[in-house]
């Protein structure tokens, strides 16, 4: 049985897929900057290991003996990012590692206008080169952000939205971690890119008829090009930069870019992805405040 290791464990994601590994009967490794964050995986079986992509030398020897590594894509974003994920490449490759399945974006296009594109294509680049046997799992939005947008349209009346009429694909969380499982505990995926989707692409004005189905309050969109949809959220108190990498995924969304809707959940897990509708009727009291 191959030896399976997460990075970024203690994140959102990382903390679904081990779960799902350890219900599978799994003992992966769990890597992260944080090992006591994990202390409740380590109690039913998993191998907890300090990791760091900012420290080369001590990542290498955390992958020691690991044979199929999930690279789950930092949080940080620009050169910084690149950077750090590629020498995690690096000592994935220098650690012996076999296959590593990396989280990326659908389309990391250089056309993408996406902020986080270049971070995604630079990685995917970088184990294409590396030798190493891999899988890119291109993660759509996910629907969970969805939820504090939908229940800001819902408190103000209105959805404010730079995408004009393009659609998102919008997937759970929860898809992507079991679709990450299955990839991680089975053959057959080497060198395989997989879009994974929701079951259906969702544009601003379908959106806001979701949040208002679901609330039973009026909302209505508000149509704004990308200067002004930047400074409406620099407005409300979000750095200009944090502002424009958000109204980025607006305009790649606007080109069609995460618009593909792909059978990918299904075929890897053997069940319908979560629609947006469920994922914010389950949180229904978010919206309503």
């Amino acid at each position: 049985m191959p030896t399976i290791a997460i990075t970024g464990a203690s994140g959102h994601l990382g903390r679904l897929v081990a779960e799902l590994l350890l219900d599978k009967g799994e003992q992966p490794v769990l890597l992260s900057r944080d090992p006591a964050a994990l202390g409740e995986f380590a109690q039913r079986g998993a191998d907890v290991r300090h990791g760091d992509f900012s420290d080369p030398t001590g990542l290498r020897s955390a992958l020691a003996g690991v044979d199929r590594l999930l690279l789950i894509s930092t949080d940080v974003i620009g050169p910084q990012r690149i950077g750090l994920q590629t020498q995690a490449v690096e000592a994935a490759r220098a650690a012996g590692v076999g296959h590593v399945i990396y989280t990326s974006l659908p389309s990391p296009d250089p056309d993408n206008p996406a902020a986080v594109a270049v971070d995604h294509r630079a990685t995917e680049t970088a184990l294409r080169d590396s030798g190493l046997t891999w899988t890119f799992l291109r993660n759509n939005i996910y629907a969970e952000y969805q939820i504090p947008t939908a229940a800001q349209a819902v408190a103000a009346g209105q959805l404010v939205s730079n995408s004009g009429a393009g659609a998102t694909a919008y997937v759970s969380r929860e898809d992507c971690a079991a679709a990450a499982a299955a990839v991680l505990s089975s053959g057959g995926h080497e060198n395989a890119v997989y879009d994974i989707t929701g079951p259906e692409a969702i544009d601003a004005a379908a959106l806001a008829a979701l949040a208002a189905e679901i609330s039973g309050r009026p909302v209505e969109v508000v149509h704004v090009d990308d200067e002004g949809f930047v400074q409406g959220l620099a407005a409300a108190g979000l750095p200009v930069e944090v502002a424009q990498m958000i109204a980025s995924f607006g305009a790649s969304a606007r080109g069609g870019w995460a618009e593909r809707v792909s059978t990918a959940v299904r075929d890897l897990t053997g069940r319908e992805p979560k629609s947006l509708r469920d994922v914010l009727a389950d949180n229904r009291a978010a919206l309503v405040g």
